[in-house]
């Protein structure tokens, strides 16, 4: 967290929200990210370009701005610095939940958060809140249990 700086993040919101608006406009594409992987893996005709464009753009986006010294910090790192098999089966178990609750709830938080409410869709609203309000949960139980 010592890296955190409010210009940062209003710059990256500025630019996530930038982009996902231009995808719209000159597309009529939705940039949620679960949804552009989706189709990637069940593809249609002519709809595989701009998953992998897109795609792209997103890794090579960090390769953009590591100069500037804007990196992931170690607790976010991959692989985790513990690599034993035990920590990556358990990264990987939940990314399979991950998974599920994406298709679950047709679509990732980003997706709800930034594109459906910026569409004003009542679904993405009640998502969104929901993920605040969980999350917020946790984080009390967290402080309150300890660790879970």
């Amino acid at each position: 967290m010592e890296n955190f700086t409010p210009w940062s993040a209003l710059a990256g919101g500025v630019l996530l929200g930038l982009s996902a608006a231009l995808l719209l406009v000159f597309t009529s594409k939705i940039a949620g990210i679960s949804g552009i992987i989706g189709g990637l893996l069940t593809p249609r005709k002519n709809d595989l370009s701009w998953r992998v464009a897109f795609l792209i753009g997103m890794i090579l986006s960090f390769l953009m701005v590591a100069p500037f010294g804007l990196s992931l910090p170690d607790s976010l790192s991959f692989p985790p610095m513990n690599n034993s098999i035990q920590s990556i089966l358990l990264i990987a178990i939940a990314g399979l939940f991950v998974g599920f609750g994406t298709r679950l709830g047709n679509g990732c938080t980003s997706g709800h958060g930034i594109i459906g409410i910026g569409r004003f869709s009542k679904r993405s609203i009640v998502a969104t809140f929901t993920f605040i309000v969980s999350a917020m949960l946790v984080v009390y139980l967290r402080k309150f249990f300890g660790a879970l």
